[in-house]
């Protein structure tokens, strides 16, 4: 498949950033989401990110125009499928509203075009069992910010087909991303062992080992990570960690039973960034600057 046109559905944040550097990588683009708000709000970002980029030198003049001119928004989700070479769906993590998406992207989409989810940890077998196109049908997980995170994980279910693996490769690559492909499991690489660590660090922080700070400062100083686990967690959201940890807890077994305390803390609302606050505190300018 020659992926000319990409198409993603949800302009929420990573939505957005995926759009953001499908247009990036010179593809024509075009961006759904149910809310028009939040697609307004989307198209907005990827806007203030491309001036950011051209500011800083990450971008010249003539890419930011070009990536706007072949971006475009759609009325809905099968106006989308009608157009797109590739389909990537990035709406919550919850596995009843992939497979909604999946079924319609059945439906709607064209002969040959390749069905992908952002998930970050479900299977992307089961979604594409619902379909009628299974060597089509793949994982693209990407990472929040996307424009600055430079990796994505692209899974490869039970029976998708190498011209898909090597079509959504290529695709990562003009896009600016170091490739890895990984047999689908669950949380994949990054969200398997990311999981284990930040609800090892709120265990400690039940149990008053140390602040979340000084957690924070000591995997940074002593590991060498570019964030501490709680910086992070904020930047994904509880809810997700959440989400992420009982899927694993209840397909890998009891190392990965959420901490109570992280719980506890999504029920309270306390959701990271998003929400102004989770381990951390935010301000709202702070929530509202381009990632």
């Amino acid at each position: 498949m020659d992926v000319k046109i990409i198409g993603v559905i949800g302009a929420g944040t990573m939505g957005r950033g995926i759009a953001y550097a499908a247009a990036f990588g010179g593809y024509r683009t075009v961006l759904e989401d149910v809310s028009r708000e939040t697609l307004e709000q989307g198209i907005d970002y990827i806007r203030r990110t491309f001036d950011d980029g051209v500011t800083r030198g990450k971008a010249t003049e003539r890419q930011r125009q070009d990536a706007l001119a072949g971006l475009s928004t759609a009325r809905s989700a099968e106006e989308v499928c009608r157009e797109a070479d590739l389909l990537i769906e990035a709406v919550p993590e919850e596995m009843e509203l992939k497979l909604e998406i999946f079924t319609l992207f059945d439906k709607f989409a064209k002969p040959g075009a390749i069905l992908a989810s952002n998930t970050s940890s479900l299977s992307v077998t089961e979604l594409a069992a619902i379909t009628s196109r299974a060597g089509d049908c793949i994982g693209m997980h990407f990472f929040n910010p996307v424009p600055k995170m430079k990796l994505l994980e692209i899974v490869r279910a039970l029976e998708t087909g190498e011209a898909t693996v090597a079509a959504c490769a290529e695709v990562g690559r003009r896009m600016g991303k170091e490739v890895v492909v990984v047999r689908e499991s669950p949380g994949f690489i990054t969200s398997r062992i990311n999981a284990m660590i930040g609800n090892e660090a709120f265990y400690m922080l039940q149990e008053g080992i140390a602040s979340a700070s000084d957690i924070d400062k000591a995997l940074k100083l002593g590991l060498n990570h570019p964030m501490g686990p709680f910086e992070l967690v904020d930047l994904v959201g509880l809810d997700v960690r959440l989400s992420i940890l009982e899927y694993l807890h209840k397909t890998l077994g009891d190392k990965y039973r959420p901490c109570p305390l992280l719980a506890q803390y999504v029920k309270a609302g306390r959701l990271g960034r998003k929400s102004g606050r989770g381990v951390y505190e935010y301000s709202v300018d702070e929530e509202k600057k381009p990632s």
